[in-house]
């Protein structure tokens, strides 16, 4: 989780510990990848709980977001730093279709957006829709 003052942003985080009981005061996203398998796991199940657990709780100023084709290092420079042969065994697996660069081009543009909302005073109209150049972003929750 990340907390910049009056605002802040779980990139694909497990929360746990005192923020699942007792919740946030500031405005927060959730920025996901593409759970759908792990959500048939109980752990899956769990984590998601925790999530939703923290989202309900939030005051105005929340958002949970899916990049659909993601996995967890598609928000990261790792998926830019290995191979193309460990790329390829992933997504035969059926992890993360995504390419690395527009994974973190989506995930700068979410996170850039959302704090420039809620720490400079931005538009709030720029989060109530998609992004046109990321239809891979889908608004799970409002």
């Amino acid at each position: 989780m990340t907390i910049l003052g009056e605002a802040g942003i779980d990139i694909d985080g497990a929360p746990y510990g005192s923020v699942v009981q007792e919740g946030l005061k500031q405005p927060f996203m959730f920025i996901l990848s593409d759970h759908h398998r792990e959500l048939s796991e109980p752990a899956g199940r769990q984590i998601m709980a925790h999530i939703q657990s923290i989202y309900q709780r939030l005051p105005n100023g929340r958002l949970l977001i899916t990049i659909r084709g993601a996995n967890h290092f598609s928000f990261s420079d790792q998926m830019l730093l290995k191979s193309h042969y460990v790329i390829r065994m992933l997504r035969m697996f059926g992890f993360g279709s995504l390419d690395g660069r527009r994974g973190l081009a989506i995930t700068a543009e979410c996170v850039r957006t959302f704090f420039d909302v809620y720490l400079k005073n931005a538009p709030a109209s720029s989060l109530n829709k998609p992004s046109q150049h990321y239809p891979e972003v889908q608004f799970v929750l409002q």
